[in-house]
């Protein structure tokens, strides 16, 4: 049976950890992971920072070879880390075990993420791979793999819902993804930059509604 899972994690371990010390206020989320033979390259947005002044060039982990501003794209920064395979950390975990990677989303003080696996012997198999590597991860929320409700329950608005639906249509959050931000808007009659609002707002309700109800409960 497929299940969903969702993790916390406090430890400053993860890869973008060392962003927070150059901008405490940061958030950011997850794009994709895509492995190589020597790298994990993960993309993520990094938003609530001053784009003028963001630069990588002095945050420094023991596991990142390289790590570097791809674009800036509606007041968010588009960011590509190679992270060494050696390193081990929650993404060796996924590369080594039958999971996939839904979505993470980090602040200051915390990381949620949120997976899929096929079975639960997979998942188990991922947390015990974590616990044998020090990968500190906290199980908040484990559940069946439900289909896609209309989107009401979470406190989207009409519009918000219409782009997410779309969106997910067209392949826009697959990895990699198989349409972009331009294809979506040309479904909708409405600019890419509109899209953007309306998927990044979207997601943040979307995550209100879950991962913050989960730990608040």
């Amino acid at each position: 049976m497929a299940i969903e899972a969702t993790f916390t994690a406090t430890s400053g371990e993860f890869p973008l950890a060392a962003v927070f010390s150059k901008f405490p206020a940061a958030e950011i989320e997850l794009d994709r992971v895509v492995p190589t033979d020597e790298f994990i390259v993960p993309y993520f947005w990094v938003r609530e920072v001053e784009l003028e002044k963001i630069s990588m060039e002095n945050v420094t982990h023991p596991g990142i070879h390289d790590i570097r501003v791809v674009d800036n794209v509606d007041g968010a920064a588009f960011i590509r880390i190679d992270w060494d395979l050696a390193y081990e950390s929650v993404l060796t975990a996924i590369i080594e075990t039958d999971v996939n990677l839904i979505s993470a989303l980090g602040k200051e003080d915390r990381w949620s993420f949120e997976f899929r696996a096929e079975s639960r012997e997979a998942l188990a198999d991922f947390q015990s791979y974590c616990r044998a590597h020090d990968v500190p991860l906290e199980l908040t929320k484990l559940h069946a793999l439900s289909p896609l409700e209309s989107g009401r329950e979470y406190d989207l608005t009409d519009a918000q819902r219409e782009a997410m639906t779309v969106a997910y249509t067209l392949g826009y959050y697959d990895s990699p993804r198989a349409a972009t931000r331009r294809d979506v808007a040309n479904e909708l009659g409405i600019s890419p930059q509109a899209v953007g609002a309306r998927l990044q707002r979207g997601t943040r309700r979307l995550l209100s509604s879950t991962l913050m109800r989960v730990s608040g409960q």
